[in-house]
Parts: structure tokens; C-alpha cells; sequence
């Protein structure tokens, strides 16, 4: 009797962000089978083994291994949390270097193995390394996604929650742009259930603009904070890329703020950024398109600049 097909994702990089989202995946029952590959071997056969020890627990058993590269002809999401962290005083993009060819060598060696799935890419910085990922790849860019700027919609929708004491599934609020310090909030189409933010203010006298601006920088350096006091950031991404698996596996045609190639949207070209968009078991169906306003589209075209200037100069090192 012929095997039945079922879902398997390949990690690659146990490091913090990527035994969260191994953890995730597990507790949540998102994949029947989990791979995990890096570069320290032991390390990441004793995440194995932790994370089997728990499977009584769990709501259903994921099959779960330390793999190698061939694991991934039959996977059908490759995640990459490999590559170099973010140091205290330092930004994503100063990163770009270093991971891009990291990223280089293991794309390479994915391809080899004949994959002919979805990459999901959580490494920093997210939206210039996804694009790397497709040029390394040739893959089309429906079928390579990074987590964008699901995270900071996420902080973004529990801070909003948390100053209007309403539920975060309640708050209907995006950051899009650059997954770092060029990011933007998208004010002019959030709402509170489906009352515009900005008349949501009116309901009550303690509420003030000027808050919300405060609630926005917190999001924007939320991780530089944490970074500071912790050392890294990873359950928070790790389940933004737990949701982004179930939307893909599940096939849930979900709208979600991740890394996306853009082809004119937004007005912006040859270029990955985080902005709502439809994910299903293809990868990406389409990117839905917010009406900015016109201070929106000034913020936005400066941060695709900010990444295109940063992308340019990295693959020119890359090449030479």
C-alpha cells in the first residue's frame, strides 16, 4: 500500500527563533512531520529529543527528526532560521552581509535536493534575505515568503488592544514596509471591531492621539527592548511563523503582513515588504492592496528605498 502524503516542514537553524517555532509547531498540531537540520549537530538532536520527550502532551504526535538537506525533496515548507543574530546596537539591516551568504550556501543546498515546496524565511534582515531566497532559488515568488511584518502587527494589535482594553482579535490594524525601523503604521484603515480608529478616540476622554504615536514607536523598537533586556527575540516570532504554517498547510487563504515580492503594488517593484496579503497552500495568492494616504505612500516609498539601497550593494558584493 502506497504511503499516505503528509505535511512535512524542514527547519533549518535551532537556534532561539527556530526551537520556538519547532515548540509551536508541536504544541499546536500544525505538521505531521518536523525536520530539523543545523550546523550543530548535537545541539539539534537534543532539541529532538526534548521536544519528543513532550509528545504525550501534545495534541496530536508529530513525527520529528534531526535531518540533513535530502529530507527536503519531499518537504513542503522549507523554514530558515538560520544566520547570524542581532547584536545589541545593531539593526537588521546591518546583518544583511554576512546572512546573505550564509543564505547562499544553503538555498544551494536545498536546490540540490530537488525541493519543490514553499520557503518561509525568519532571518534578519527578513524582507532583503526572502528576496535573496528567490533569486538563489528561481523559485516564483508566490512560493517564497518571509514573516514580514506579522510580527510587528501582532504587537501592534496587543498594544492598541491593551490601551483600549478590547480584545487584539478585535483590533484590525496593520504595520506594513520594512520588517525594522522604516516600518509604518497603516492608521488611516485601522479600526476598533469596525469603527475607524480615529473616531473610536471620540468614545472616551482619556484616549488621545498623541498615544497612539507612543504606541506605535514601542512597536517599531519593540525589539531593540527586548534585544536589551533578554538578549534575542524569539517566542513572538515563532508563533507569527507557527500562524504563517498553518495558513499555508491548512490552505486558509488567510490575510497576513508578510514579506511579499511586489510588482507594482504600492507602486513599489522588484521588491519583498511586508503588506497584507492572501497566503494558501500555493504560497502567496495575492497581495491585497490598502488605500494609503498620501503621508502612508511617502513613508512607504522611503522604506522600499531604504531596502533596495541596502539589497543593491549586497548582491553586488555577493557576485564579486
Amino acid at each position: 500500500m502506497k504511503k499516505e502524503k503528509v505535511n512535512r516542514v524542514v527547519l533549518i537553524g535551532a537556534g532561539l527563533v527556530g526551537s520556538s517555532y519547532a515548540f509551536a509547531l508541536i504544541n499546536q498540531a500544525i505538521t505531521e512531520e518536523l525536520v530539523i537540520i543545523d550546523v550543530n549537530k548535537e545541539k539539534a538532536i537534543g532539541d529532538v529529543m526534548d521536544l519528543n520527550h513532550g509528545k504525550a502532551f501534545a495534541p496530536s504526535p508529530t513525527n520529528t527528526w534531526y535531518g540533513d538537506f535530502s529530507d527536503c525533496k519531499d518537504a513542503d515548507i522549507v523554514c530558515i532560521c538560520a544566520g547570524a543574530n542581532q547584536k545589541p546596537g545593531e539593526t537588521r539591516l546591518d546583518l544583511v552581509e554576512k546572512n546573505m551568504k550564509i543564505f547562499k550556501t544553503l538555498v544551494d543546498q536545498v536546490m540540490e535536493n530537488h525541493f519543490d515546496g514553499i520557503f518561509l524565511v525568519a532571518t534578519n534582515p527578513v524582507d532583503i534575505l526572502t528576496q535573496a531566497v528567490k533569486m538563489f532559488s528561481g523559485f516564483p515568488a508566490s512560493r517564497v515568503i518571509g514573516s514580514g511584518t506579522t510580527l510587528d502587527t501582532a504587537r501592534f494589535r496587543f498594544l492598541l488592544s491593551d490601551y483600549f482594553n478590547v480584545s487584539a482579535s478585535n483590533v484590525h490594524a496593520d504595520v506594513i514596509g520594512e520588517h525594522g525601523d522604516t516600518e509604518l503604521p497603516v492608521w488611516s484603515s485601522a479600526t476598533i471591531g469596525s469603527v475607524p480608529i480615529t473616531e473610536y478616540l471620540k468614545t472616551n476622554p482619556a484616549y488621545k492621539a498623541e498615544d497612539l504615536d507612543k504606541i506605535f514607536e514601542n512597536v517599531r523598537d519593540a525589539a531593540y527592548h527586548i534585544i536589551q533586556k533578554k538578549g534575542a527575540t524569539y517566542y513572538g516570532i515563532a508563533m507569527s511563523l507557527a500562524r504563517v504554517t498553518r495558513a499555508i498547510l491548512g490552505n486558509e487563504n488567510c490575510i497576513l503582513t508578510v514579506s511579499a515580492y511586489l510588482d507594482g503594488e504600492y507602486g513599489a517593484k522588484d521588491v519583498y515588504a511586508g503588506v497584507p496579503t492572501i497566503v494558501n497552500r500555493q504560497g502567496i495568492r495575492e497581495v491585497v492592496q490598502l488605500a494609503l494616504t498620501e503621508k502612508e505612500q511617502k513613508q512607504f516609498d522611503h522604506s522600499m528605498k531604504t531596502l533596495k539601497d541596502t539589497l543593491e550593494p549586497a548582491v553586488k558584493n555577493l557576485t564579486t
